[in-house]
């Protein structure tokens, strides 16, 4: 998914970008995409599991 980014830096007395302003849904979102980030690297060894199977698990929970 490409990001369009609205950001507006804040700079300091010599131009040096200090700080970055973005509308609060991008940082939302930007949030929400580190989060998934973190959670796909924790659970990456994870074993995996047929789609197959997950169906299974699914019917056998009533959720399909």
């Amino acid at each position: 998914m490409k990001l369009d980014l609205k950001e507006q830096y804040i700079v300091d007395r010599q131009g040096l970008k200090v700080a970055v302003i973005l509308p609060l849904a991008q940082y939302e979102q930007l949030l929400e995409d580190l989060h998934d980030l973190a959670v796909v690297a924790e659970r990456r060894e994870e074993e995996t599991i047929s789609l197959d199977e997950v169906e299974k698990r699914l019917k056998e929970n009533g959720l399909l």
